[in-house]
């Protein structure tokens, strides 16, 4: 990681965790191959430990990154028997919330399932819900999904995404959220002054203050209008606010 430049991440989509990823994890045909993916998605029982202890487990790419973290879940002995997965750790469980979604290839082939799930202290059901989140992801049966049968989902792994869910309005922002907030209210201020020569112009023609003032007359005839250039306007502002920009320009 310290070769890699300021800003790289690993950063895959959900295709290609699953595709990738967890195909060849599953299947186990390069192990060449292998031994490099556990260099950047390292094969851990998450359920053994605390979510703020897993980030000490990621590999190279993943180790420095302080929002998301990868890792493959090998089967449980209780899923192997029928039984259910044991989501329970040391000071709480992970529940999940929602109901599972499928993750699709760029052809729009289903190759995967997602589930999200949100961890608690304690012990339920009487559990604190924290900021700590984990997208659990397994493949279908490639078989399954190309002939259209029942989809069957391979349990040999899971890989999951395990992630602390953000206090910014953006995750590339690292203000703290009360500078966030200030910062969105200066832009949406700048955003509301922010005006055009020609709307200027209009508004300078037709207010009181210019049809008495022949000398606010001459300027607005030569275009030389104090209203239309004492708005100075700093796009860096607008950096944070991209929306409100457009909004702007419109």
């Amino acid at each position: 990681m310290e070769d890699m430049p300021p800003g790289f991440r690993f950063y895959p989509t959900e295709e290609e965790l699953v595709s990738f990823y967890l195909h060849h994890k599953l299947e186990m045909e390069n192990e060449d191959l292998n031994r490099l993916m556990d260099r950047v998605i390292p094969t851990v029982n998450i359920y053994e430990f605390n979510p703020w202890d897993l980030p000490q487990f990621s590999k190279y790419l993943c180790h420095e990154d302080s929002e998301q973290w990868f890792f493959f879940i090998p089967r449980q002995k209780s899923e192997a028997r029928g039984g259910r997965p044991r989501r329970l750790t040391t000071t709480g469980y992970w529940k999940a919330t929602g109901s599972p979604g499928c993750v699709y290839s760029s052809n729009n082939r289903p190759i995967g399932v997602k589930r999200t799930m949100v961890f608690y202290n304690g012990r339920a059901p009487n559990g604190r819900k924290t900021e700590w989140k984990m997208n659990e992801y397994k493949a279908i049966e490639e078989a399954a999904s190309s002939n259209g049968a029942t989809s069957t989902l391979r349990h040999e792994f899971s890989l999951c995404r395990v992630y602390k869910k953000s206090k910014c309005v953006r995750s590339f922002d690292r203000r703290p959220p009360a500078a966030a907030h200030q910062a969105q209210a200066t832009v949406e201020a700048a955003a509301s002054q922010y005006q055009s020569p020609q709307m200027a112009a209009e508004r300078t023609m037709s207010s009181p203050e210019s049809s008495s003032s022949g000398v606010q007359g001459n300027q607005s005839q030569t275009g030389e209008s104090s209203n239309s250039s004492a708005t100075v306007v700093n796009y860096d502002e607008f950096f944070w606010n991209l929306d409100a920009f457009w909004d702007s320009m419109k």
